[in-house]
């Protein structure tokens, strides 16, 4: 496992997090994040939405920076959060409101919105009738668990609070970094970081789609290979123990 050289994408903070678990492991990891979290301007209606989160049955929370920047709205306006039920697609993502005291589960298998939707405490709780379920996410992203909620007769919102974007670096650093580190693999987290994966490779696509290619699910993982990416490895969750799993069993390539 130990001659895997990564490439790691995302935002700086979670790619310097990453970046430590994988040398806990023995593993080399360089860090380029393709990803940054702009905060968004909150409008009177999106204000309105956390202002009335007590009528929500269920929160959902898709990422890390949707918690975080989620919960300082939250402050502002509950001094004390309703009791309800929160839900995230991940661990990482469920810590973060556990530490803030909110009933919180996640799916133990699978870091995405299918493995979330067939969770039986999720069905549960927007099982009631007529249930409201807001979710906090970034700038646009899947419709799916609003499209599963309304089908069922749920009332959805959506708070946006970031969008996600791709620092600006001078041209070929993707393909310099892999030349110059000699690394051998890469790691994205989400379907808009492959995207901006591809968008920085440029030219160099053909030759950095030949690499093992890391991704956290199924849709990312159709998303590469129908972009040209040969040898993709569907980690099952974005987690660095999902990582390392995968990791260990995929022998890295010889050079």
């Amino acid at each position: 496992m130990t001659g895997w050289r990564l490439l790691l994408t995302r935002p700086a903070e979670e790619s310097a997090a990453l970046a430590a678990e994988l040398a806990a492991a023995g593993i080399y990891s360089s860090s380029l994040p393709l990803l940054a979290i702009s905060p968004l301007t909150m409008t009177d209606a999106q204000r309105a939405l956390i202002a009335g989160l007590d009528r929500y049955c269920a929160v959902i929370v898709v990422s890390k920076p949707a918690a975080r920047l989620g919960l300082e709205l939250v402050s502002q306006y509950w001094p004390h959060a309703p009791r309800q039920k929160w839900f995230s697609v991940g661990a990482a993502t469920a810590q973060i409101l556990a530490d803030y005291g909110l009933d919180v589960s996640y799916p133990q298998r699978g870091d995405d919105s299918e493995a979330l939707l067939a969770m039986p405490e999720f069905k549960s709780a927007v099982g009631g009738d007529q249930p409201s379920v807001l979710i906090l996410r970034g700038e646009g992203g899947r419709e799916l668990l609003a499209d599963r909620l309304r089908s069922i007769g749920a009332q959805v919102d959506y708070l946006e609070v970031y969008r996600r974007v791709l620092p600006s670096y001078p041209p070929a650093t993707l393909s310099r970094r892999v030349e110059v580190e000699r690394l051998n693999a890469l790691v994205v987290s989400s379907g808009q970081g492959f995207e901006h994966l591809r968008q920085m490779a440029g030219d160099s696509w053909p030759m950095l789609g030949c690499l093992p290619l890391f991704v956290p699910s199924p849709r990312v993982a159709e998303l590469a290979r129908s972009a040209g990416a040969q040898h993709v490895v569907d980690c099952r969750g974005a987690s660095a123990t999902a990582l390392l799993a995968a990791l260990r069993e995929h022998p890295a390539p010889a050079f």
